[in-house]
């Protein structure tokens, strides 16, 4: 602990002391905190968070009752907006009310944290929360009315809106190699790409990085009837074709067919998108244009994701937030997302999670087999130290390296690190490899970080030591929402 930070003291005159956490996250050079429980006279200096320069915190132990404090950043006195504030003695104040119940201090420094992980400053912005153990629970009433008025902006808006004002779609055509396409995929930085027959004159499938894995894996097992020789010439329509068994459907009298792109049109309603992405359990889908008229051929518009409709609906309810009262639920009141079996519960679902000298064949089988699309990596003491994902998968194109390779020889780190290697800072990541949570924040909250390109899940943590407990993914909340 900082030697700036006081030390708990237990009980003073008969009291209990609280351990209480004051975090200012809004920056500055030198941040003082003081306040009533220091009567106004000493200015206690707070420490920088490692890995959040911009955040300053410092923990003081207080007796229970109703203390009031502020802060003085940079030789002016502030308060943090946030959280609860009044006028008083001393201007405006910011106010916190302890019970003899307080949640633990816990330690902030994460050892393994890592230069590549978007640490939530958010994280520490909370004063610790004193409560009689109980979260609010929102009534069936309320969480039907949220859900109707999302399921009506859904069911009145086009994917149309979903189109960029400018931007590039990439599409493959089937007679490409397998590994020239995944050169290209891990090129632009991008998981997957629609495919182009040109015979048939039309869009017939996606090349996804799941494919990758699924080729890798043959590679790497006894017995393949693909080489890496044969990889060089081997196509796309080949491989697909290869594999047409683990792509047909079954109709109701039980008989099988191929199965048939999932794709949208621009002017298909975004409730009809949502539903396509979660009933296909895929990534994207593509918008085309399948006008016949004049003989054209159809136009691939966009490539559109959950993460692209929750944009759309965080921003129509942006400032009309209160008309949807589950927004301001905390993630951990309401049943969403895969979470961590507390000790004893019973039918816990166990969540996936790998150390980092966990060899890459583990990773790319519990991908497949969890049917996940990544991994929480974590260290012995479940702390996230970054995620595996099936779009890191790419990486492995960058100098023919899934050539070079076997599987069990590889470790998950040796990968990652292949991976920021090779990630430019227009890749697909683009600074943004793990978002994390806490169990705290609203439902909101967690919409607004998932609306973001590029981000699929937030990995649910406990502040400061980053243990894992759960993982919330795009399809998760939409599920919820949907109903």
């Amino acid at each position: 602990m900082d030697s700036s930070v006081p030390e708990t003291s237990g009980v003073v005159g008969g009291h209990v002391l609280v351990p209480t956490r004051f975090v200012w996250p809004y920056g500055g050079t030198r941040v003082f905190l003081t306040g009533s429980f220091t009567r106004w006279s000493e200015h206690l200096p707070m420490s920088p968070v490692e890995g959040c320069p911009t955040v300053f915190q410092a923990i003081c132990s207080l007796t229970p009752g109703y203390h009031q404090y502020k802060f003085f950043v940079d030789g002016e006195w502030r308060h943090d907006e946030s959280q609860p504030f009044v006028t008083g003695n001393y201007g405006v104040v910011n106010t916190v009310l302890l019970s003899r119940e307080a949640e633990p201090i816990i330690n902030v420094e994460s050892p393994g944290s890592r230069s590549n992980m978007d640490v939530d400053n958010d994280a520490f912005q909370r004063v610790v929360k004193v409560s009689d153990g109980s979260l609010p629970r929102i009534s069936e009433a309320d969480l039907e009315v949220s859900r109707h008025r999302i399921s009506v902006f859904l069911s009145t808006h086009t994917a149309y809106e979903l189109l960029p004002e400018s931007g590039k779609v990439l599409a493959l055509d089937v007679n490409l190699p397998v590994k020239q396409a995944f050169h290209i995929l891990y090129e632009q930085g991008i998981p997957v790409a629609p495919l182009w027959d040109s015979c048939k004159g039309q869009f017939v499938g996606v090349l996804s990085a799941l494919d990758f894995i699924l080729i890798l894996k043959e590679l790497g097992s006894l017995g393949s009837n693909l080489t890496e020789e044969e990889l060089e010439t081997h196509t796309i329509s080949a491989w697909k074709e290869g594999k047409s068994h683990l792509e047909r459907q079954i109709d109701g009298h039980g008989r099988a067919f191929p199965k048939t792109l999932i794709h949208a049109g621009p002017y298909d309603c975004l409730k009809d998108v949502a539903l396509k992405i979660l009933q296909s359990k895929v990534a994207t889908v593509p918008i085309i244009h399948s006008s016949t008229q004049d003989g054209l051929f159809p136009q691939l518009l966009h490539l559109a994701s959950l993460s692209g409709v929750l944009k759309c609906v965080c921003r129509h309810f942006r400032h009309s937030s209160s008309s949807l009262p589950i927004l301001q639920q905390p993630i951990c009141s309401i049943p969403l997302g895969t979470w961590v079996p507390e000790i004893g519960e019973p039918n816990g679902r166990p969540l996936a999670m790998l150390r980092p000298n966990a060899p890459l064949s583990a990773a790319l089988s519990l991908l497949l087999q969890a049917q996940v699309s990544s991994i929480p990596i974590v260290d012995d003491n479940d702390s996230l130290l970054d995620i595996y994902s099936r779009s890191d998968i790419t990486a492995l194109a960058k100098d023919k390296v899934y050539a070079q390779i076997h599987l069990d020889e590889m470790s998950i780190l040796q990968a990652l690190q292949l991976g920021q290697d090779a990630n430019s800072p227009t890749g697909l990541f683009e600074g943004q490899r793990c978002q994390m949570c806490l169990r705290t924040d609203s439902l909101h909250k967690v919409m607004e970080r998932l609306s973001n390109p590029g981000v699929r899940r937030l990995v649910i943590v406990e502040a400061g030591s980053k243990r894992v407990e759960g993982i919330i993914s795009l399809m998760d909340v939409f599920r919820f929402l949907l109903g």
